[in-house]
């Protein structure tokens, strides 16, 4: 996603079911303040395929993270925004420790991991394996979850200990 692409998004989303005049501009509480990660890379364990589990892959990641008011913008401090450097560590820290198999799992502890631990109210996560075919450039997932969606950080945390248990070898 492009930066375009991405203050297109943040007008949309305040504005996602009511396209009369009126709506096109939100009130203060509806606007999302968005930090982006293009083209994160990283190397895991993913896959379906025998061949797949037994080496790690690259992956590649595109984060858009969504929050209602960066209160960076007038205090200029580090805490008061999304941290890149913490939100780095965290994803290479999950793809050392994951167990699932599928892109699309994968993608939800990602989505997770923003909302539960850096206060994301929602994200967009793209996710793709670019060496997965010669003849293709890459394949891949893109997911969007907010806060309060049907799985609940909890709930979701909870359960992914043990999604994909046993499926990939240590």
């Amino acid at each position: 996603m492009d930066r375009i692409d991405t203050v297109r998004l943040t007008r949309s989303f305040s504005q996602r079911d009511d396209a009369s005049a009126a709506s096109l501009t939100a009130a203060p509480r509806d606007r999302m303040d968005i930090v982006f990660i293009e083209d994160f890379t990283g190397q895991t364990v993913i896959g379906i395929d025998t061949s797949e589990l037994l080496v790690p892959q690259p992956v590649r990641m595109n984060l858009t993270i969504g929050v209602p008011s960066l209160r960076a913008c007038t205090t200029d401090r580090i805490e008061d925004t999304i941290d890149y450097v913490a939100v780095r560590d965290a994803l290479h820290a999950l793809l050392a420790s994951h167990r699932v198999q599928l892109l699309e799992a994968l993608a939800e502890a990602v989505a997770q991991l923003l909302i539960a631990d850096f206060g994301a109210h929602w994200v967009r996560v793209s996710l793709a394996k670019p060496a997965k075919f010669d003849d293709v450039g890459a394949v891949g997932v893109q997911i969007e979850r907010q806060r309060g969606d049907a799985l609940a950080s909890d709930a979701y945390m909870a359960s992914y200990a043990s999604l994909g248990e046993g499926l990939v070898p240590n």
